[in-house]
């Protein structure tokens, strides 16, 4: 079947002038597509999509009519304002670059938020940008969701028109200009798009087709997406091809795919890596999982290469910081030991009972040491474990510069992608708290809201940043006063990567043979990776120092501090 005769949404190009339309909405009784005014009925197919050509120009404005209602359109490549303006008929790019990627073994991830980013926050102004990244070895940006949101101001997971680049960033030919760019720089581009849930202002499908949603269940942020109807599988697959194929992107994040319930055969998520997979790219497509149930059946199966590992970052967070409460306490117990599990076996949670879960709990994920590590994403911060924070304070904040150049020193030579949070690596102290750019009710829902979430936590004084404000939007670009000590931060971050590339990155092509950890104080371990080539090992100080035979001499070897020190680090090679 041809991609028009299997159009479910929206209005694609199909000749001079000329626009295939498609909507479902099997609860209506007529549909038109309206343009400037001039309505053109559509036709009712058996599977309650309605279908059309319509004649018009580019760039006109345009909105579905359906039973008299008009709204704009949910796969709307692009708006003429805001989430409830009319769209605009828009060309999609036609990505012609020759960049071939790289393997994901190679990649070194550094997480944006284009509307922080750069004072200008737009896909131009972070193009600019991005040579900075590229000279100290970072070769890879995974962008936050640039998915259409209701205001100027968000994260971008409350997007409800998936297919529109957010107007506040830029145009779709700005975004295809970025990932040109980023490309022409050696670099990857991995695109954070959001399929388990629609944000509260602008998403009219609750209303023309709410059989896109499952009414027997809820997610955190809102109705539950029912993927048992193919018309709803067709609206997000094909949303992942256009950025694929259109834009050049190189893989896909996948935020919370542990929401995305589907028992049909294939799952979503297999359809959705197979249909990907059959575009033929000339280079290596990647798609990441953040998935809470630490479940390594998608990796093993192909249909995702890799995911976020929590584990990692809870085990460091509270060796570092001490805290225990919340998604923590499973951690508190004997952080030093789940990190080690971590830098070992991927996940730390495996299936086995924990101390520190809630009652009744019941044991999360599966075990996964046969994992490659190019399997798991390490990450010191994140978004997330920043922003979901009352303050959103950067772990450095939450320790000291020493102790986190020890944990940046690990996460950039161990044999897992690494990830570092914008301004990470010039250790930027700002913060990165939540923002949104609601009005009225929602906007004081949000607010009561973030104040309930803190409440039951030790230590909340009832001090929040607000998030409408612009200026918690403002304070959060980390560029823009650099820390005094962001020349010795770039410095390390490009001696650490320049190791990476020439030390650590040969012996993990060779293959990985086994992991294995030992700790030797309540805040310090060693530890060994063995590959075919020879022996990757690492000793880390995370705030104790250790005998002097932990740092044995190596021809092949790098260090920070010294074996006297509280904070240190030293790793070397043996060959084998």
């Amino acid at each position: 079947m041809d991609e028009v005769t299997s159009q479910h949404w929206g209005l694609l190009p199909s000749g001079p002038d000329m626009w295939t339309a498609a909507l479902w909405s099997p609860q209506a009784r007529a549909v038109s597509v309206v343009v400037d005014g001039t309505p053109t009925p559509l036709t009712r197919g058996t599977d309650g999509t309605f279908r059309g050509t319509v004649m018009a120009p580019a760039a006109a404005a345009y909105v579905f009519d359906v039973d008299g209602t008009r709204i704009p359109d949910p796969a709307a490549r692009q708006q003429s304002g805001d989430v409830h303006a009319p769209s605009l008929l828009t060309i999609p790019p036609q990505s012609t670059n020759t960049w071939t990627g790289r393997d994901w073994r190679d990649n070194v991830i550094s997480e944006i938020h284009i509307g922080t980013f750069t004072k200008a926050g737009t896909f131009a102004a972070a193009a600019e940008k991005l040579p900075d990244l590229a000279d100290l070895g970072i070769n890879t940006v995974e962008v936050m969701p640039i998915a259409q949101f209701a205001g100027n101001r968000g994260w971008g997971y409350d997007g409800v028109l998936p297919y529109a680049v957010h107007p506040a960033y830029g145009t779709p030919d700005d975004f295809a200009a970025f990932v040109a760019a980023a490309h022409g720089l050696g670099m990857s581009v991995i695109l954070d798009v959001v399929y388990n849930h629609f944000g509260p202002e602008g998403a009219y499908l609750h209303s023309i087709s709410p059989d896109f949603f499952d009414a027997s269940r809820t997610t955190p942020w809102g109705p539950a997406i029912d993927f048992t109807q193919k018309p709803v599988r067709a609206f997000f697959i094909q949303n992942a091809i256009m950025w694929v194929r259109d834009f050049g992107v190189d893989g896909l994040r996948l935020d919370a795919v542990h929401q995305i319930q589907d028992p049909s055969t294939p799952e979503f998520l297999a359809e959705l890596s197979t249909q990907l997979r059959a575009l033929n790219l000339p280079r290596p497509l990647h798609l990441i999982a953040e998935d809470e149930r630490n479940l390594p059946h998608h990796r093993d199966a192909g249909i995702t290469d890799t995911q976020w590992n929590d584990d990692y970052h809870h085990s460091l967070h509270c060796l570092l910081t001490g805290e225990n409460e919340g998604y923590y306490a499973p951690f508190a117990a004997d952080p030093i030991r789940d990190l080690a599990t971590a830098l070992t076996e991927g996940h730390v949670d495996q299936g086995q009972p924990r101390s520190g879960q809630d009652a009744g709990a019941k044991p999360r994920g599966a075990p996964s040491g046969h994992l490659p590590p190019q399997a798991f994403v390490n990450a010191n911060q994140t978004h997330d474990q920043i922003g979901n924070r009352a303050l959103g304070e950067r772990l450095i904040a939450l320790s000291s510069p020493e102790a986190m150049q020890v944990a940046h020193a690990m996460l950039l030579t161990s044999p897992f992608v690494p990830m570092l949070f914008q301004g990470e690596e010039i250790g930027a102290r700002t913060p990165f708290p939540f923002f949104c750019d609601f009005t009225g009710d929602l906007a004081d829902a949000v607010r009561k809201g973030r104040l309930s979430e803190f409440s039951a936590f030790s230590g909340f004084d009832g001090a929040l940043p607000d998030p409408l404000d612009p200026r918690t939007f403002h304070g959060a670009r980390p560029y823009d006063a650099p820390p005094p000590d962001a020349a010795d931060w770039r410095d390390l971050t490009a001696r650490l990567l320049t190791w990476r590339r020439a030390v650590v990155l040969p012996l993990l092509h060779s293959g990985l043979i086994l992991a294995r950890a030992q700790i030797i104080g309540p805040k310090a371990l060693r530890v060994t990776w063995q590959f075919n080539t020879g022996l990757l090992n690492s000793t880390i100080q995370l705030g104790q120092p250790v005998p002097t035979g932990n740092w044995p001499a190596a021809q092949t070897q790098l260090s920070l501090g010294s074996p006297q020190d509280d904070f240190a680090f030293h790793t070397w090679i043996e060959q084998t």
